[in-house]
């Protein structure tokens, strides 16, 4: 990174269920803020997938990637990521194709390994799925080549590329390869991949020595002759700390409850004050307060800066979670100005 104030951002947003609220009220939050933080001069917009949760909503990232394709005009839009084991490559590289024709040159294809769910469900989205992934690579394999426009080989020889983009192969979606571990990371070393690594689901267990190996066994790619990566981190910013580490309650109680197999929408902060912790609570929150990135503009800029350093990254993924919509707008807002974020063209 040539220097802190080149330091794009962007965003993955999980559509987050609020108690009170519907489900339907989690999507349409994620279509409003999509447009906002385009507004900002956010580089990308990311959506999850996840199944069988009474939290994340987000469970179709393509469809919800169609509404986003006609509510933006500039910045990058994909998954973060496509579960690939449930699915057919073949297929996912129709959808992206026809994804692109909605949005030319600006979908990104986050896929991973992991079944974003629990083991029934996952059967229940593919009862004919290899155990535990087995041919991951494989998928990862057929994919890159189809949604490239690329003719496949061997026994897939006969399937013609999806929408194929004749002469324009840059403009295909751009495949990333999404981990929370050191496979992902050095699976998408090997196709000479994008690499995004899930720094806040273990507040940055493992990043290092992923980001590491993602560098040192890079394969330059025609598309990606340089490794380019990033960290999803989880981050918000209000006026004062005092304000944001209120809004931040209501996914600290979330954190909690989940270690204990409690799941259910994001409560409101002030309900979670007036519930208050008890002892081995706190005990469990002290380390994930101290690696939040959680204060007002100046403290959350300056973390991620030194974050972004450390890792010599040119790009950050913003995660934020907080039970009201204006809260989590503004916390983009507050960043986005903390980080100059140039603005998109404005439309003629």
């Amino acid at each position: 990174m040539s220097s802190s104030s080149a330091l794009r951002l962007s965003v993955l947003d999980q559509s987050a269920a609020r108690a009170g609220f519907g489900e339907d009220d989690a999507i349409r939050d994620t279509l409003d803020l999509a447009q906002h933080c385009e507004a900002l001069g956010y580089q990308r917009f990311w959506v999850s997938e996840h199944h069988g949760l009474p939290t994340i909503v987000g469970s179709a990232p393509e469809i919800l990637l169609a509404a986003l394709a006609v509510r933006t005009r500039h910045m990058r839009i994909g998954s973060a990521g496509v579960m690939l084991p449930h699915y057919s490559a073949f297929k996912v590289a129709e959808q992206f194709r026809v994804l692109d024709a909605l949005a030319p040159g600006r979908i990104d294809l986050g896929v991973g390994r992991a079944p974003g769910s629990d083991g029934r469900t996952a059967r229940a989205l593919n009862p004919h799925a290899a155990p535990g992934a087995d041919n991951f690579p494989e998928q990862v394999l057929d994919l890159q080549a189809w949604v490239g426009g690329a003719a496949h080989q061997g026994l897939l020889a006969h399937l013609r590329p999806p929408l194929e983009s004749v002469g324009q192969p840059e403009r295909s979606p751009q495949l990333w390869m999404l981990g929370s571990s050191d496979y992902g990371a050095q699976l998408a070393a090997h196709f000479g991949l994008p690499y995004a690594f899930a720094y806040f689901f273990m507040d940055g267990q493992g990043a290092e020595q992923a980001m590491r190996l993602y560098q040192q066994r890079y394969r330059p790619s025609p598309r990606h002759p340089r490794p380019q990566a990033t960290l999803c981190v989880w981050a918000l910013v209000a006026a004062d700390e005092s304000e944001a580490r209120h809004h931040a309650l209501s996914r600290e109680r979330w954190r909690i409850d989940r270690a204990r197999g409690r799941l259910g929408p994001l409560l409101p902060p002030q309900e979670v004050a007036a519930r208050g912790w008890t002892d081995e609570e706190l005990a469990h929150l002290a380390p994930m307060r101290r690696a939040a990135f959680v204060g007002n503009p100046a403290q959350v800029g300056a973390a991620l800066r030194q974050l972004a350093s450390t890792y010599s990254l040119d790009e950050l993924v913003i995660n934020t979670w907080a039970y009201d919509p204006a809260v989590r707008q503004r916390s983009y807002e507050l960043l986005a100005a903390e980080f100059e974020l140039p603005r998109w063209p404005t439309p003629a």
